[in-house]
């Protein structure tokens, strides 16, 4: 057995073992995959951990930056209270319709609000639409503007605010100061960022499951 079908299986095994029978996030899945969407969701595990991440932190509002299908979008939203609201950003505008559909199915319509178009234009706009802060934030999106978007992050937070990047280990070339790869020097600018922003304090997790070898950052914004 390689190592990603062993990653994958024991993946499989703890969200057997820990997570309920779930037909609306498998619907969701199955949606995405039907209408040819890019299969980087976050896993069911992932998926869940964010879940848990926001309701330990008592999330009411939350910013998530790139939404896909809504698979992300969903988890997330099942952490907040009655009247937590969730705003997500998607360039892609066939994305973003797929994902009204999958949060509408889901029953989280009037907690979920999809913004179409680059986030680094939507993100200037949502002090007018009443959001001077959030309390968690999670950015998935494209890693060249990783950077921008923890400026914005920043912006958008208050002391205790998390912030949750993804996608941050790219099977290890992370640590390939030279890579020509766009994605893997926004991550290592973000990361950069990161260690030098007195702001918040910040750590990363390497991971291992179906989704390949791969990380989280994670940061709490200082009192």
């Amino acid at each position: 057995m390689n190592n990603h079908q062993m990653w994958n299986d024991v993946d499989l095994y703890f969200s057997t073992k820990l997570h309920s029978t779930d037909p609306i996030m498998d619907s969701i899945l199955k949606t995405n995959s039907e209408a040819n969407l890019p299969a980087i969701d976050v896993s069911p595990n992932q998926g869940k951990l964010l879940c848990l991440l926001a309701k330990l932190k008592g999330a009411k509002n939350i910013l998530e930056i790139g939404t896909l299908g809504g698979y992300s979008s969903v988890w997330l939203g099942r952490a907040l209270p009655e009247d937590g609201r969730l705003i997500t950003l998607e360039f892609n505008s066939k994305h973003a319709k797929v994902a009204e559909d999958n949060i509408r199915n889901s029953g989280l319509e009037n907690k979920i609000e999809v913004i179409v178009g680059p986030a680094l234009e939507s993100l200037p706009t949502l002090k007018d639409k009443g959001f001077s802060s959030f309390d968690f934030i999670f950015i998935d999106a494209d890693k060249p503007n990783n950077p921008h978007y923890l400026k914005w992050a920043l912006e958008y937070s208050k002391p205790g605010t998390v912030i949750i990047g993804d996608n941050v280990v790219r099977s290890g070339k992370v640590i390939d100061a030279n890579s020509e790869d766009l994605n893997i020097q926004g991550v290592r600018q973000f990361i950069d960022l990161l260690s030098e922003e007195s702001r918040i304090d910040s750590t990363a997790i390497q991971t291992v499951g179906s989704k390949g070898y791969d990380g989280f950052v994670l940061g709490v914004v200082k009192e």
